[in-house]
């Protein structure tokens, strides 16, 4: 078993031990209030599962502290060392052996595990509350952790600011590449913008005819360039339609027509 894993299944135990002394005082509170057992046990039925997500939660994000490196040793010499760790893990069970040294000599059972509830609840939330915090506090005021922090997080923001340059380069190359290939297919594609504007406002060319010849100039350009070479061309035969003042009298069969070449779907161009 990996370092990792034991202090997950170290973790894991201690919150367990936790949850039942709190959840132990909680049961004594409501049964000396008078509360019958039913309404105990209804009361915990009902926050059981509220218990469940948030100590789910909470293990979730201890779990991803302990797995990854995210405390630096420069920056948390003490917090950072496997002994701190360690008592920061077992700090309910540290709780709950001064919870029983304390209250040696009490014969009653209720009163005796009482005493074990509370020291585990007061251990657990002095060390994870009160002492962590202050304590990586101190540490990120020390000289050195302060040098070592500006330093990597000015590395962190440099890297970033690379990442985002490289990103807006690579945006900008594929922006060129694609105004390029348009430049492009405009000179090769005229001829056929032509053609099709004339199959939309020919009204003396047979429609089933005009669909083939429209057909095999679309599997035409998406051989070219495929479906954004074809959005160019059929862009470009409405233009001429409306440059010749048709715009009002043509209907566009080029989506119906072209269903199905390539990747070209109706209404795909829009």
């Amino acid at each position: 078993m990996g370092r990792r894993r034991r202090l997950k299944f170290v973790h894991l135990a201690s919150t367990v031990w936790f949850l039942l002394g709190v959840g132990y005082i909680l049961i004594l509170a409501l049964r000396e209030a008078g509360f019958n057992w039913w309404v105990v046990f209804s009361l915990s039925g009902h926050g059981a599962v509220m218990f469940f997500l948030l100590i789910s939660i909470y293990l979730f994000a201890i779990f991803r502290g302990i797995g990854s490196s995210q405390k630096e040793q420069v920056e948390h010499p003490l917090t950072s060392t496997n002994y701190y760790m360690v008592f920061y893990l077992i700090a309910p069970f540290l709780g709950g052996l001064a919870g029983c040294l304390g209250m040696i000599g009490v014969s009653a059972i209720s009163k005796f595990l009482l005493g074990v509830a509370w020291g585990t609840f007061g251990m657990t939330f002095l060390v994870w509350v009160i002492v962590d915090p202050v304590v990586v506090l101190l540490e990120m005021l020390l000289p050195a952790s302060r040098r070592h922090r500006s330093g990597r997080l000015a590395v962190a923001k440099a890297r970033r600011e690379k990442t985002k340059m490289d990103r807006e380069r690579l945006l900008a190359e594929v922006f060129a590449k694609e105004e390029l290939n348009l430049r492009c297919w405009r000179k090769m594609l005229k001829t056929k913008a032509e053609k099709l504007a004339m199959l939309l406002t020919d009204d003396k060319i047979d429609f089933k005819q005009a669909g083939y010849e429209a057909v095999d100039i679309g599997v035409s350009a998406w051989q070219i360039g495929g479906l954004s070479c074809m959005r160019e061309l059929r862009n470009m035969a409405i233009d001429l339609c409306r440059q010749n003042g048709q715009s009002k009298a043509i209907v566009d069969y080029i989506p119906v027509w072209w269903d199905g070449i390539g990747s070209w779907r109706n209404l795909s161009f829009q």
